[in-house]
């Protein structure tokens, strides 16, 4: 399946230069909101907007959730700079309304997308959770598992910021920092990821695991085009 992944916008709108039909898949790695340059009015309306096509084109659509989209839908916990008080009631709305159009993380065989990244060391912490016990399926892929206990008061696992983020212990999948995630990436995947800026698109690949870093939209207009 061909996939074009979107890194970080906050609020941009180059997303709408895409062909849709050019692709089987298109997945948003998250941050829709928060910016140093855009009014609150352009965030708002252009999230509006990437709702309204997922519910146009609901299977070819991914939307990913990031932190800066985290410390609104579940206000007032995980909260990051670059929160914006003054849009806080009408995005939290936003984002509750439509909670049921986005995802923590996407899967396609062994290619893992999520907003931040994971990390061997905190894919061990995750294993332990109490509630995987009672939530897990034999047919669950690790994109289920981290999509279904978001869904759960043991989510904080996932939104939990780490040591290079100002935290303690090891980034969550919407907050692990590159300095993590490229010295520790989880063995067996081929992840894509968005959060830690870069300045061109930056790839570690060993022959059964990788990484591709492409939040580079506070540079240049770019979309990673994957097959998998």
């Amino acid at each position: 399946m061909k996939h074009i992944i979107i890194g970080d916008i906050h609020g941009r709108d180059c997303w709408q230069e895409i062909n849709l039909k050019d692709y089987d898949k298109v997945v948003f790695l998250g941050d829709y909101v928060d910016s140093f340059t855009l009014s609150d009015l352009t965030i708002y309306q252009n999230l509006k907007d990437i709702i309204t096509l997922k519910k146009k084109y609901a299977n070819k659509i991914v939307l990913l959730l990031g932190n800066h989209d985290i410390h609104y839908l579940y206000f007032p916990r995980y909260q990051c700079v670059g929160f914006r008080p003054s849009m806080q009631r009408q995005l939290t709305s936003l984002f509750y309304e439509n909670r049921h159009l986005f995802k923590i993380a996407y899967q396609k065989e062994n290619h893992i997308f999520t907003h931040a990244g994971i990390t061997n060391s905190w894919y061990n912490e995750f294993l332990k959770l109490p509630i995987l016990a009672e939530i897990e399926d034999e047919k669950d892929t690790l994109a289920d598992l981290i999509n279904k206990v978001d869904h759960t008061a043991q989510r904080y696992i996932l939104h939990t910021a780490g040591y290079f983020r100002g935290g303690q212990g090891n980034g969550g999948v919407t907050w692990a920092d590159i300095k993590e995630t490229q010295i520790d990436m989880l063995k067996g995947y081929h992840q894509v990821v968005g959060h830690s800026t870069v300045e061109k698109v930056k790839s570690i690949r060993y022959t059964e695991y990788s990484i591709t870093y492409i939040d580079v939209l506070d540079h240049f207009t770019y979309f990673h085009e994957i097959d998998c």
